[in-house]
């Protein structure tokens, strides 16, 4: 059952979707793909000169998936409360090639100190059914976000991993998995 909360959540992550930085690379060059916890200390450190009170909030590709779990570009999303507001980082090749103070409110719960890569999660959600969607469909994984809060009704204070798998020849697929365990906990389509 979806109730107000999802609902509001997931209006919130369209539009930061809208907002956040693209996956536009440089033609002709190719970032080396990483998975989304290395980039992890580099924007900590960074939000921590920003405001000593950030913390992690969001995590998502910003740059497409490869079959590993891993990207060229990641972002980073950190809350202020002090501050009132939530500012992003993105990195590539090891370094920070952009930040900027979202436009809008996001304040979400932190993230735990704990949770499985991007590579874990990706193998979770590719053997219960992104392979699948992809296989019958000619699907691609599109988007992948680390959340605290959403997606999950059973456990709405859960840490997840959500893909979102897209087709022309089908409705996109969203699988979550559980961020802290590894274990897909709900899929749907539409």
């Amino acid at each position: 059952m979806t109730n107000f909360r999802s609902i509001k959540t997931l209006l919130l992550l369209t539009a930061l979707f809208a907002v956040c930085p693209g996956s536009d690379v440089v033609a002709g060059s190719d970032p080396a793909p990483f998975s989304a916890r290395t980039g992890l200390e580099l924007t900590r450190s960074a939000a921590r000169i920003w405001t000593s009170d950030a913390r992690l909030i969001y995590v998502e590709n910003d740059d497409r998936v490869g079959p590993a779990g891993t990207a060229g570009r990641w972002g980073y999303l950190y809350y202020s409360k002090a501050k009132g507001t939530a500012r992003g980082y993105s990195v590539r090749d090891g370094k920070i090639i952009e930040a900027s103070d979202l436009g809008f409110d996001f304040e979400a719960p932190p993230l735990p100190d704990y949770w499985i890569d991007s590579d874990e999660a990706m193998v979770a959600a590719e053997q219960k059914a992104g392979q699948k969607y992809r296989r019958e469909f000619g699907g691609h994984m599109a988007t992948m976000i680390l959340i605290r809060g959403a997606f999950y009704d059973d456990k709405p204070d859960a840490t997840t991993w959500a893909f979102l798998y897209k087709s022309d020849n089908s409705p996109s697929l969203v699988v979550v998995v559980d961020a802290s365990s590894g274990d897909v906990v709900r899929t749907w389509r539409g």
